[in-house]
């Protein structure tokens, strides 16, 4: 299985490149940018996520033997193509939008600088990642903020593709979730991960009891023991005779669950249980878990609701280009004209006002070419949101890996802190701050 990432493209990429490289505008530098035009969902706010793994899938967007060959014998390119290919290695500049910062409509989330033979084929892999990890962490950051306090876990894997499901997990514990049942998302992430059992557990065995029993057994009194197979009732009264009191937590995972849990919690009380914690995890989304937000419930499981987006399974994010020399040498801004599908032309930097630590706008300053860009000292009271991520093909690996995921994660949560009251609010509404274009200069 090869390990390129190069073929994750649509066919039109490849077709234009073929023929820029004949009319010979492969070479023409041009600025592409990533952004939306809208918040999916009437949502107050969105979440940019996916960036560590598109510096990770851009080191190995490599046209190998394997590649190649593919596309000569589909004939999909000529032969001056698969040798510009060959070679192929981006060699431009990508700026963007910290991992975990928020964005608005018309944000320029990405920018990316190079010749436009290098930089048109990167549209597909770019959308691909970044439209599935921000409607994700956009969903999950909501979801955290109905929790508060309590923690949230991520256990979605089963309503996902299997690689969808590793980099959904990856967006909902930058976005704010605490855990994850995803093993393959903490072996390359570091996201912690949790789980004990299922109902097939207790359905395996002779009896509910002798099911806690052997889990309690291997895993000890401090595990989580699934109480709604049969009777809830029953199973909490069995789940406490058999660990004791000092049995760690319960879960909920079927019924009403503010009845529910309010009577699980006296009778876990009753019992003398009094520090046995308990779980949801029954089809959550944001609503349903500010719901529960004075049910005596300590934790939450989602599932399906984060890793589809809760209904918004992309950010609906776009790819233009903004920005190209002309063949005069001068720099000129272009952009679509299209009905509802317009984009603004030329080069932005990107700062976000604060006041007394609220947000109070997304000031981007526009530039009818390459140049100026404007910087922070002309925005006192701004915030650059933009940093260099490839830098002339050097990738940053800062934002990568391990380290890059729980850089983002802290960084999301402390812009969060910025944003003004009503953007907390689920139901839909405008942007909870507004996008000002400026000229630069």
């Amino acid at each position: 299985m090869t390990g390129s990432s190069a073929l994750k493209t649509d066919r039109y990429e490849l077709t234009m490149l073929e023929a820029s490289l004949r009319d010979g505008t492969a070479s023409r530098p041009c600025v592409f940018e990533l952004f939306s035009r809208r918040l999916s969902g009437g949502r107050r706010f969105g979440v940019v996520a996916g960036t560590g793994r598109l510096l990770s899938l851009l080191r190995d967007f490599r046209f190998g033997e394997e590649e190649l060959r593919f596309l000569r014998d589909a004939k999909v390119l000529d032969a001056e193509a698969l040798s510009y290919l060959e070679g192929y290695r981006f060699r431009g500049t990508i700026r963007g939008y910290r991992e975990g910062e928020l964005y608005f409509p018309g944000s320029p989330i990405l920018t990316v600088e190079g010749t436009f033979a290098d930089a048109v084929i990167l549209e597909t892999l770019a959308l691909s990642v970044l439209n599935h990890d921000s409607a994700v962490a956009t969903a999950a950051s909501r979801m955290s903020i109905a929790a508060g306090d309590r923690p949230l876990a991520e256990m979605g894997s089963r309503r996902a593709a299997e690689d969808s499901a590793v980099a959904a997990a990856r967006a909902a514990y930058i976005a704010g979730f605490g855990a994850t049942s995803n093993l393959e998302a903490g072996r390359r992430w570091g996201i912690p991960t949790m789980g004990t059992a299922a109902h097939s557990w207790t359905l395996l065995h002779d009896s509910e009891e002798d099911a806690f029993r052997a889990q309690v057994d291997a895993l000890g009194t401090e595990t989580t023991l699934l109480v709604d197979t049969y009777d809830i009732r029953t199973g909490v009264e069995t789940a406490v005779r058999v660990a004791g009191t000092g049995l760690g937590g319960v879960r909920l995972d079927s019924g009403d669950l503010p009845i529910v849990a309010a009577e699980v919690r006296a009778q876990l009380d009753e019992l003398g249980a009094t520090g046995t914690r308990i779980t949801v995890t029954s089809d959550l989304d944001e609503y349903a878990i500010a719901a529960l937000a004075a049910s005596p419930v300590d934790s939450y499981g989602v599932g399906t609701s984060v890793v589809t987006g809760s209904g918004y399974p992309t950010a609906s994010m776009v790819y233009k280009l903004v920005a190209r020399q002309g063949s005069d040498g001068g720099w000129v801004a272009v952009a679509k004209a299209s009905q509802d599908k317009a984009s603004r032309g030329g080069r932005k930097a990107a700062f976000r006002i604060v006041s007394d630590g609220v947000a109070r706008s997304e000031t981007v300053a526009v530039s009818d070419g390459f140049e100026p860009v404007e910087t922070v000292q002309q925005h006192p009271d701004g915030r650059a949101l933009q940093v260099i991520l490839v830098d002339n093909g050097e990738i940053d690996t800062a934002y990568e890996g391990v380290d890059g995921t729980a850089a983002a994660r802290e960084h999301h949560l402390r812009v969060r802190e910025e944003l003004p009251v009503r953007a907390l609010a689920l139901s839909k509404s405008d942007p909870a701050i507004p996008t000002v274009f400026v000229d630069a200069g």
